[in-house]
């Protein structure tokens, strides 16, 4: 079997560059099937740094391009994440930075660890095309460069979902050519470059 058929393709913006100490303003996802991207099927909340808000800013169901007037308190966004992940295998880019992110805002709001099952599209991106990674694609701009992909709405965490997204289609049609396909072959080829000490 080739697994779920739902996946999560997730980023997270902070305020700086470390996740164990800066604060997560934002978090995108978009849903991903056999298909292709379900834009419909799509989660962004910026978060309220201090004082409490109203739950129905989380926008779900659509992703809102412009950034959110008024932020949303941790303790409403973080469930209402959780409900739209709904156990869905998750994708990122440099997924350790995403998992510690989110790992931290959980923990801050006493809501437990989220069991999350990731594939980084980091290592898969450099696990079919080695030659490219070491001659120095190691960014999500280099990948998305390398296969013509619109970069318009990126730096947004929802732009950067979407991103991310596209570039794991690109991907994923070239593991099945090589007879891999379904997120934990995928997940695990990922792991294998990882591994390897290749990265």
């Amino acid at each position: 079997s080739e697994g779920p058929s739902r996946w999560v393709v997730i980023d997270t913006e902070t305020s700086g560059l470390d996740p164990e100490r800066d604060a997560p303003p934002a978090t995108g996802a978009v849903a991903v099937d056999g298909e292709g991207i379900r834009v419909a099927d799509s989660f962004e909340v910026v978060l309220r740094n201090q004082g409490a808000g109203d739950a129905e800013n989380v926008v779900i169901h659509g992703i809102g391009y412009g950034a959110q007037s008024e932020g949303v308190p941790l303790a409403d966004a973080l469930p209402a994440f959780a409900a739209y992940v709904d156990a869905a295998p998750c994708v990122g880019f440099h997924t350790g930075f995403d998992r510690a992110v989110l790992d931290r805002a959980f923990a801050a709001a006493n809501a437990g660890p989220m069991v999350m099952t990731w594939l980084d599209v980091a290592e898969l991106a450099a696990a079919l095309h080695p030659e490219q990674h070491n001659r120095g694609n190691r960014s999500l701009d280099d990948w998305l460069a390398r296969y013509a992909i619109d970069t318009a709405s990126r730096h947004s965490a929802a732009g950067d979902a979407l991103a991310t997204a596209e570039l794991l289609l690109r991907l994923r049609v070239v593991a099945a050519a090589q007879g891999c396909r379904g997120f934990g072959a995928l997940a695990r080829m990922a792991r294998q470059h990882r591994w390897l000490g290749t990265s």
